[in-house]
């Protein structure tokens, strides 16, 4: 591996990350380039990239974790890497695709079913779709607030898509008012999958406004995402990754001791002194190992955090099948449910009815690499309850709901595959979202190294990377990336401030 030599260390620190995924990568290879040379990584599976995971249905290359590089362009890291490493296509690279600014919403072509087996035109949805889409817009005026009237996002968006429907609706016929408000709850529930969330209504509104988009056609990695993960890992040495290596219990002090200050302890017995750790675990695990995974046990003003950002779950499941039942010029199908006027994005019984939480199914591209399959989307409780079904329950399920609304009883899937995200004891879940009460400080407190400012201890003891530690790029491939590099510069601005006061000899 190529390292920068224009910067010697004032000390050799032996820095631990805890975790692979594209943040602890990130952290470990800006620190190396950067002339660190006792950096190793602790990952307690057997491979790398954490939630990004690339899998196969047949001849067709399947995205289990992060599917898109969201906002294509120069302000996104993940992008320029890809590009650099040449794991794009022409299409992604175009200027063109770069400079589109569509708020992670891509213009899709769609159709749209309806449960009594019809196909609706697509010219009759498109009020339902265009005022969802106003209303998710209209959430940036709450942007910088400091109080809002809505309890939470989904009572916001409920609430106007009612007033505003008895406005501009009230010339269409009952049975169209009622189908484009169960076209809303399709929609609904497809939001749920890009928060991870069981409901909206479990998002903050005033939270929901930190995101923010950048700009560019999202796009995806022809050969799949662990393609990036590759090429990152073959700058390490091999040795620089101990694999199947949890970590029982990082032991962090607040002394002033400079000799084994923090000391990494593995489910194996291994103990490892280090200098930092930097820990890369993904919120759903830290929500569930905080009290054992830290001694002495996290500040309290940090635990608050942890608890009131939520973590929750966006599963897929990947149809085959033998032609298609989509126009070829299709990109997304909605499954409209005729009783949902009510505007529902959880459903009431789910061991029953868990799949109508599917209201959305995007059709891999192009259909000559991939066959023709479709990738359905499903969050919340329900994502988790469909995880504990047999794959022969879940195809059956899939191949009664795709007949349902296509109105033919003959289709019949070829395969299926899932993903588990919420089993998984490493994740937990999926990615996370500003729950009810999260604000901008809770984001900063995830961030914040220990020993806390004030503290008389050795600082930088324990750092935090992951994407739930960025403040408005959580969720994504980027922020979690971004995030490993800001703690690797957090020490690589120390030891450089440090040299900087060292005696010159």
């Amino acid at each position: 591996m190529k390292r920068r030599a224009s910067m010697t260390l004032a000390s050799d620190p032996t820095v631990v990350v805890i975790g692979c995924g594209i943040s602890g990568i990130a952290a470990a290879h800006r620190l190396v380039k950067a002339g660190f040379n006792r950096v190793r990584i602790l990952e307690a599976t057997a491979r790398s990239g954490g939630r990004i995971k690339t899998g196969r249905l047949g001849k067709s290359i399947t995205e289990l974790g992060a599917s898109y590089i969201h906002g294509p362009s120069e302000e996104n890291p993940v992008f320029c890497l890809a590009r650099d490493y040449g794991l794009l296509d022409q299409a992604a690279l175009a200027p063109e695709n770069q400079a589109m600014d569509i708020d992670e919403r891509p213009p899709w072509v769609a159709n749209w079913f309806s449960s009594s087996g019809q196909k609706l035109s697509s010219k009759l949805m498109r009020p339902a779709l265009d005022m969802f889409n106003e209303l998710v817009d209209d959430t940036w005026l709450f942007k910088n607030k400091k109080e809002s009237p809505w309890v939470s996002t989904g009572h916001f968006l409920r609430s106007e898509v009612r007033r505003r429907a008895a406005e501009r609706w009230n010339n269409k016929s009952k049975s169209t008012r009622n189908l484009l408000l169960c076209a809303v709850s399709a929609r609904l529930k497809e939001e749920c999958c890009v928060s991870a969330t069981h409901t909206m209504d479990d998002i903050d509104l005033l939270g929901f406004c930190m995101y923010r988009s950048l700009s560019g056609l999202d796009c995806t990695f022809p050969d799949g995402f662990e393609g990036l993960i590759k090429s990152l890992m073959k700058e390490f040495n091999a040795d620089m990754v101990t694999y199947n290596r949890p970590v029982r219990c990082v032991h962090w002090n607040n002394t002033q001791d400079r000799v084994n200050t923090v000391t990494v302890e593995c489910d194996d017995g291994e103990r490892i002194a280090a200098d930092h750790v930097i820990v890369t675990v993904p919120l759903g695990y830290l929500k569930k190992q905080h009290s054992t995974l830290f001694c002495p046990p996290l500040p309290t003003h940090k635990l608050q955090s942890i608890q009131k950002l939520g973590f929750g779950t966006c599963n897929k499941i990947f149809i085959e099948f033998e032609s298609p039942w989509w126009d070829a010029d299709c990109d997304i199908i909605y499954l409209v449910w005729n009783d949902e006027a009510d505007i529902l994005d959880q459903v009431s019984d789910i061991s029953k009815s868990w799949i109508r939480k599917m209201s959305a199914l995007t059709v891999l591209k192009p259909s000559e690499r991939y066959s023709h399959v479709l990738c359905g989307w499903i969050a919340g409780h329900e994502s988790e309850y469909m995880e504990s079904l047999t794959e022969e329950e879940v195809q059956s399920a899939v191949t009664e709901l795709i007949r349902t609304f296509t109105g033919n009883p003959a289709i019949t899937p070829k395969r299926i595959l899932r993903s588990q995200w919420f089993h998984d004891p490493w994740t937990c879940g999926s990615y996370s979202h500003p729950a009810i009460g999260c604000s901008a400080q809770d984001l900063e407190n995830m961030m914040e190294p220990l020993p806390t400012k004030g503290s008389q201890a050795q600082p930088l003891q324990v750092l935090f990377a992951g994407e739930a530690t960025h403040p408005c790029y959580y969720s994504t491939v980027h922020g979690a990336l971004l995030t490993g590099w800001r703690e690797a510069d957090r020490l690589i601005a120390h030891y450089s401030y440090n040299k900087s006061l060292s005696p010159s000899r």
